[in-house]
């Protein structure tokens, strides 16, 4: 008997490929999404380089390239309870992979109206369908995609553990107690910031009311494509390559693909975690198919790969094609170099086997680029979304160039 999963934002860049995935492999799939990532693209006036097509389009090509059925229902996980409430009710589903969030930094720190629109929507999403299991009595594993993002970049030097970190605590008498915490948050934008919050709705659900959940504490995603995404035209992945949306490799290989100068913010030296898209969709399974016991804490797992220095990617993108390199403005507010040593040692002991930043992979990835380079739009390129006002919008210079070509060797 196939078993029914909810995939809340299932029309998104992480959560299309993952719909697919999970229906492949057997599972009864339905999308929920308030098709929100589609209208933000308007509003940005910055298109995916890649063309989506509509949700009715992209569920009928799913049916007739590999006969599995894929339900979707129009709600807002953010605004409409009800409707949530009464689909979890119908289907009564074994597992929520929960996606259903604004999930962008830099457009979290655009303007007022953005920042308050990622509060109410990411936290509003999460607390409604945790209210709504409580309430149900359901027992549903919930799946959470949140990010590395919460432990901040501070380059401490620590491994940065799965989610708790054990500490030392002095007590009267000088008797010391160890006890286990969630690792402390250092969120660097209002989106990683709501990630934050969600680790304490999920902590208080837990241990409240039993729900089941796993948080998910994703690098960056890189790639595009997946084996079912693969299958259809019409079923092709998103790849965002704005100064909002576009994640750095993948804006860098569009960038290179269509003779783009490389934009690095700052000195390059941030370190960031990254995985492919192809591991997103087998660690959500690997996560759906491990869940904790009912009753257990929250399980945390760190769904990364590898690390790599900003720069570092520039240079190896450049190598391989030939583009230029423009040291830019960096619009965050951040540590301009850092280190980042992360454990991800518990979907590796689930048999994960990582997909590393491989020379054919990325030429994949450039080969998707050049096919669609008649729907790049340089104006959009720009990080233009400033976390203070002092700091810059990351446009290429002649100045930038320069740095770029000057930048000393690895």
């Amino acid at each position: 008997m196939e078993k029914n999963i909810i995939v809340i934002g299932g029309d998104g860049f992480c959560g299309w490929p993952t719909s697919l995935h999970l229906s492949r492999s057997g599972y009864n799939v339905t999308i929920v999404d308030n098709l929100s990532r589609r209208r933000i693209d308007d509003d940005l006036g910055a298109q995916s380089l890649t063309p989506i097509a509509s949700i009715k389009e992209r569920l009928t090509a799913w049916e007739e390239a590999s006969g599995h059925t894929i339900r979707f229902e129009n709600i807002d996980a953010a605004q409409q309870f009800d409707a949530l409430h009464s689909l979890l009710e119908e289907l009564k589903p074994e597992a929520v992979v929960h996606f259903g969030e604004q999930r962008a930094a830099p457009y979290s720190m655009r303007g007022l109206t953005e920042k308050r629109y990622t509060v109410d929507n990411n936290i509003n999403a999460t607390h409604n369908l945790l209210a709504a299991i409580a309430a149900l009595r359901l027992d549903t594993h919930v799946v959470h995609l949140g990010t590395m993002g919460v432990y901040g970049y501070d380059g401490d030097g620590l491994e940065i553990p799965e989610g708790y970190q054990k500490v030392m605590v002095s007590g009267d008498d000088n008797v010391i107690y160890q006890r286990e915490i969630l690792y402390p948050t250092n969120p660097g934008s209002v989106y990683h910031m709501t990630k934050s919050m969600d680790q304490l709705l999920f902590q208080f659900y837990a241990k409240n009311d039993q729900i089941r959940v796993t948080d998910l504490h994703q690098g960056i995603v890189w790639g595009t494509q997946t084996p079912e995404t693969k299958l259809d035209e019409r079923l092709i992945n998103r790849f965002d390559y704005d100064g909002d949306y576009g994640t750095v490799l993948n804006r860098f290989l569009v960038q290179a693909a269509v003779g783009h100068p490389l934009t690095v913010h700052g000195t390059g030296g941030q370190t960031r975690a990254f995985i492919h898209i192809r591991d997103t969709v087998r660690c959500i399974r690997l996560a759906i198919e491990n869940p904790p016991a009912k009753g257990d804490r929250v399980v945390i797992r760190n769904q990364m790969t590898e690390t790599h220095r900003v720069r570092d990617l520039a240079r190896l993108v450049a190598s391989i094609s030939g583009a230029q390199v423009a040291m830019v403005e960096n619009p965050r507010k951040e540590a301009a170099e850092n280190d980042l040593r992360v454990s991800n040692a518990s979907f590796i002991s689930l048999g994960l086997e990582p997909t590393t930043l491989e020379e054919g992979l990325l030429e994949e990835t450039v080969e998707i680029a050049e096919r669609y380079a008649d729907r790049f739009d340089s104006t959009t390129v720009a990080a233009a979304s400033i976390w203070t006002k002092d700091q810059q919008a990351g446009v290429v210079t002649e100045a930038a160039l320069l740095a770029g070509q000057t930048q000393p060797a690895a």
